[in-house]
């Protein structure tokens, strides 16, 4: 008998979005509301106070300088599973989740061509330390089209779409056929969230104060000063022609945890005392964003997001690209930029063929989309068929868990006769013939309906 209660792992390289799912046969009092705990995926060593920190109990730290991360995921993969364990143990224990393991259902996200000994790993973890009944592994983008991104298209979720996931080690571009991943058009941008922190480290390092030691508060100021310009090179001319007083810069205040006050961002005539140390935050403000729209600025030899999701669609049979450009999905934390909407959108634009309409949408918590569509995936009542168990894991070994989730090693490549064909067919069957010839008359829009909870 499936347990009732499933555990929700949005297993992120930065941090995990965890809950409880009661599944289809909960009551609806009993269901979560969307609400998940947010734990950094890290042991974190404080020189403030000494002392270390596994996962959840960073909120407990009161001296955020000089902090040292070790990270369970390098790279984008993860390879530390010492570290990854004690961050787990963390999270189902009394003081997170406490929930009973063995009685208990998992569905865990994994990376983007995450690699075959690495997922092996996972079900030896998942059966063998922690002994949950059952499980299912799949990527972040894989359970959107169980959720409410697209909702306001239509009561359904559409049979073609794009999720743009950027998170904290990449950017992915995931085209997704009647929610089946079309592996051989998923493209990946060298961008994420650690690599723009890194950046604006060292750039003001360079420029004003040594914070190569600071990931936390410029991880921080990023989140509270960064946007993603519309019109670079006219910001980028007004920092220059005024350096100190213009409308782009802004001063951030360093933390001072010796009296518990987090960094901010100084408000107009805002008195400051003078043991407050400043951050002037000029075209740092939306140079760092930039690199998700032009990374050769320091040298990756890749074509800009925008780009990105030109040349994935371009792969995708041809009946169906128009689908593809109306139902384009924004999650992850480093689309929550102020301007990356706009400024994608008006990319985008540019690249749409003029027969088609172009549609983005953009969720209210990017962070927490996949868990949330992960609740509304574990809700269905064909999710039961999904999961593998711990007698089939005992029987035949990982060889169950590559029967039952699909991979990229399996996809098809791109020129099979058999690419997508049913799929195409069935669905033109139910929406009629698509017409190939262009229609200039209709209007490429872009839209950014929100999501109500």
């Amino acid at each position: 008998m499936q347990p009732q209660i499933t555990v929700i792992l949005d297993n992120g390289a930065s941090s995990i979005k965890a809950g409880l799912a009661r599944g289809p046969e909960g009551d609806d009092d009993d269901q979560p509301k969307g609400n998940s705990r947010l734990i950094p995926n890290a042991i974190v060593r404080s020189k403030g106070d000494k002392t270390t920190y596994f996962g959840h109990q960073l909120e407990r730290c009161r001296d955020y300088s000089a902090l040292h991360y070790r990270l369970p995921f390098e790279k984008g993969y993860l390879v530390d599973w010492d570290a990854q364990k004690a961050v787990w143990d963390g999270v189902f224990s009394s003081e997170v989740l406490n929930v009973d393991t063995a009685e208990s259902s998992l569905l865990i996200t994994e990376p983007y061509f995450n690699l075959p000994n690495i997922q092996d790993v996972y079900d030896q973890f998942v059966f063998e330390e922690y002994e949950f009944y059952s499980y299912h592994r799949c990527t972040p983008a894989a359970t959107i089209p169980f959720g409410h991104l697209f909702q306001a298209g239509g009561p359904s979720p559409p049979e073609c779409l794009v999720v743009i996931d950027s998170g904290f080690s990449f950017t992915h571009v995931v085209p997704i056929i009647n929610n089946q991943i079309q592996w051989y058009a998923v493209k990946r941008l060298d961008v994420g969230g650690k690599l723009l922190t890194n950046q604006l480290k060292e750039l003001v390092s360079y420029r004003q104060w040594n914070m190569m030691d600071e990931t936390y508060i410029m991880n921080h100021a990023k989140e509270t000063c960064c946007y993603v310009s519309t019109g670079f090179f006219e910001d980028l001319e007004t920092c220059r022609s005024n350096p100190k007083k213009n409308s782009i810069v802004r001063e951030y205040v360093l933390p001072n945890f010796s009296i518990n006050r987090p960094g901010r961002i100084r408000l107009p005539n805002e008195e400051l005392s003078t043991t407050d140390q400043v951050l002037h935050m000029e075209n740092e403000r939306f140079t760092i964003p930039e690199l998700l729209f032009r990374p050769d600025d320091i040298g990756l030899e890749q074509s800009g997001l925008a780009a990105t999701v030109a040349a994935s669609i371009a792969l995708l049979p041809h009946d169906l690209r128009g689908m593809f450009w109306a139902n384009i999905g924004l999650i992850g934390g480093s689309t929550n930029f102020p301007g990356f909407y706009e400024r994608l959108s008006s990319e985008l634009l540019s690249l749409t063929p003029v027969e088609y309409e172009l549609q983005i949408y953009r969720s209210e918590d990017a962070i927490t989309e996949a868990y949330r569509s992960a609740i509304a995936f574990v809700n269905d009542p064909a999710f039961s068929a999904h999961v593998v168990t711990r007698e089939e894991y005992l029987e035949v070994g990982s060889n169950a868990s590559r029967r039952k989730f699909s991979g990229w090693q399996s996809s098809s490549a791109p020129g099979d006769a058999d690419i997508s064909k049913i799929t195409q067919e069935s669905m033109i069957e139910d929406r009629g013939q698509p017409s190939r010839k262009p229609n200039r008359s209709r209007m490429r829009t872009t839209t950014a309906p929100g999501r109500r909870r």
